[in-house]
């Protein structure tokens, strides 16, 4: 996988290209700054951008409005947004569209390896990587949209299907047997009224409802 990294600490940045180096994939450019995220994207057209939200010269919202720049000019392209904070409204500008490929790690997260490489690979792959902390703020502050009507297990569900589980993952991590999962899953569709479509769009779509509503 070609991956661009914009992260203005050295330290860390220099982490994240060791680790994605080690673990098999190219990065085939490590910047600092908004501006130069930009150039290195448009240059390389990499598989998968990883961003910090707060870069040079502001360090307020400088790699999350780049992030928005190249997902506007490229619909397909995948980013992964790092932040040492939860900010939700980020979160839900990059899922505003409903394509997924995007994800959003609480920096405390990169350091968890297996974490950090597991959203790498399931926000390249089209899908969501939503930190457990946010997810908790967002459900925290959800009230509308439907959401009021899902169970506890429902949102439950929900919350670990908007972290980018799989099925499998979230039988696993509820001790629940896959027709229970499945169930909860259909249940949650039907009460956001999302119409028939394909499943792992309608993923996204769901999860982007609550983003919506936090």
């Amino acid at each position: 996988m070609r991956i661009v990294i914009a992260e203005d600490l050295v330290l860390l940045r220099e982490g994240m290209v060791r680790l994605l180096t080690e673990t098999g994939h190219d990065v085939v450019a490590a910047v600092g700054t908004a501006a130069a995220l930009l150039d290195a994207v448009d240059e390389h057209r990499p598989d998968l951008s990883v961003i910090d939200v707060r870069l040079p010269p502001g360090f307020r919202d400088e790699g999350l409005r780049a992030a928005l720049r190249i997902r506007a000019a490229d619909p397909d392209a995948k980013v992964l947004i790092v932040s040492q904070y939860v900010e939700r409204a980020y979160a839900a500008d990059l899922l505003a569209d409903g394509r997924g490929g995007v994800g959003y790690l609480l920096k405390d997260r990169v350091t968890a390896l297996d974490d950090f490489l597991d959203a790498v690979d399931r926000v390249a792959a089209g899908g969501t990587a939503m930190d457990p902390e946010v997810v908790r703020q967002l459900f925290a502050r959800s009230r509308d949209h439907g959401l009021d009507a899902l169970t506890a297990r429902e949102r439950e569900v929900l919350g670990l299907m908007a972290q980018g589980l799989s099925n499998s993952a979230i039988c696993a991590a509820l001790v629940l047997a896959p027709v229970s999962v499945e169930k909860h899953i259909t249940n949650i569709f039907a009460k956001l009224d999302l119409p028939p479509a394909a499943d792992a769009h309608r993923r996204v779509r769901a999860v982007l409802t609550y983003l919506n509503a936090a």
